[in-house]
């Protein structure tokens, strides 16, 4: 769990942090303003079952983008989920062309500042929860 570089808020990762660890899972949280490089570094080391990345600043869009094809290049994060969910425009929700360019990028959901984001969020950290143990 993580922000992107650019956001100095914390109060999101504490708030999903606790929801996630409620869902299952550990969760180690990198915290805030973590540069691309070791956001990288800790995947390629940990190997998570699960990346969060949250951004409340109003910037997480571009700098989303940027990350996860850095993440996306290395073939031994291939097949780790990744999302990217808060205010990631100071304009609001995102466009669906903004949406479909983060999943394009490499998110596999993105949930943004919509009403159902939060109950979006659980279900689908709870369906990679049940794909963990189905092989476990």
């Amino acid at each position: 769990m993580s922000t992107v570089s650019s956001d100095a808020h914390t109060w999101n990762l504490v708030f999903l942090q606790l929801l996630v660890e409620e869902l299952g899972f550990e969760v180690i949280n990198l915290g805030a303003c973590v540069p691309d490089e070791l956001l990288v570094s800790e995947c390629l080391s940990v190997r998570p079952d699960l990346l969060v990345i949250s951004s409340v600043n109003g910037h997480g869009y571009q700098d989303a983008l940027r990350v996860v094809e850095r993440l996306r290049a290395h073939h031994e994060l291939a097949d780790v989920p990744m999302v990217v969910g808060g205010k990631l425009g100071t304009a609001g929700r995102q466009t669906s062309g903004q949406v479909d360019r983060l999943l394009a990028a490499g998110f596999d959901a993105v949930f943004d500042d919509r009403v159902d984001g939060p109950a979006s969020f659980r279900r689908f950290v709870e369906s990679i929860s049940d794909s963990a143990h189905e092989l476990r």
